[in-house]
């Protein structure tokens, strides 16, 4: 072996070692399922326009609602 290859052989040596290194990456699904716990508090208002017979009607009747 001729010193000019000793030399490229140590050269590649690390780069084969390093070639062995492969990252490995896992994807697992749980076994539980995934729980979303959301405390949302709605809060909505009804403006409702109405003409003066359906709001004159309304109150004579209020038992209607």
């Amino acid at each position: 072996m001729t010193p000019f290859s000793a030399h490229r052989l140590t050269g590649l040596l690390p780069l084969l070692l390093l070639a062995g290194c492969v990252p490995r990456i896992e994807l697992a699904t749980p076994s539980q399922p995934i729980t979303i716990n959301m405390n949302v508090k709605i809060e909505h208002e009804i403006h409702i326009k109405v003409d003066k017979d359906v709001e004159d009607l309304l109150k004579s009747q209020s038992d209607l609602f």
